[in-house]
């Protein structure tokens, strides 16, 4: 009986050996890695109802485009922890206006889609909006 249950077990074991495990799928790059981001900024001086816009791209890995500075923007990009992350559904913002200005950022950050607005209606809004303004052109605000 102790033979058939170590033949059983030497049987088992060899089966077993020299199989592979099921090969994993490739996640792609983790969050932070360094994939291409490829980023198209529009912006609205006086609004978006102005009609008058000023549009440009980013790409960063390697820096590059129509931005005045791609490389600085890229490194503050890079910078930020989650820098197109919508704003917490529960943020309390003071009443404040801080211009008509008004900008999207559209495209793809690590990989990663993204579509963010940015404005100066209230003082959440003005935060983001200075938080990126590496982004904007210099609208001459302090």
């Amino acid at each position: 009986m102790r033979a058939a249950f170590l033949i059983a077990g030497l049987l088992a074991a060899a089966v077993g050996c020299g199989s592979e495990p099921d090969a994993e799928p490739d996640p792609g790059p983790a969050p932070g890695d360094a994939a291409t981001s490829e980023l198209e900024i529009t912006f609205w001086p006086q609004g978006r109802s102005s009609g008058n816009a000023q549009t440009w791209t980013l790409t960063c890995n390697p820096a590059a485009g129509t931005h005045p500075s791609p490389e600085d923007a890229c490194a503050q990009l890079d910078a930020l922890d989650q820098p197109f992350a919508p704003p917490a559904p529960d943020e309390i913002c003071t009443e404040q206006y801080g211009g008509p200005e008004e900008a999207l950022v559209e495209g793809t950050y690590r990989g990663e889609p993204v579509s963010f607005e940015l404005s100066r209606t209230n003082g959440c809004e003005i935060g983001r909006w200075e938080q990126h303004s590496f982004l904007l052109p210099d609208s001459g605000r302090a």
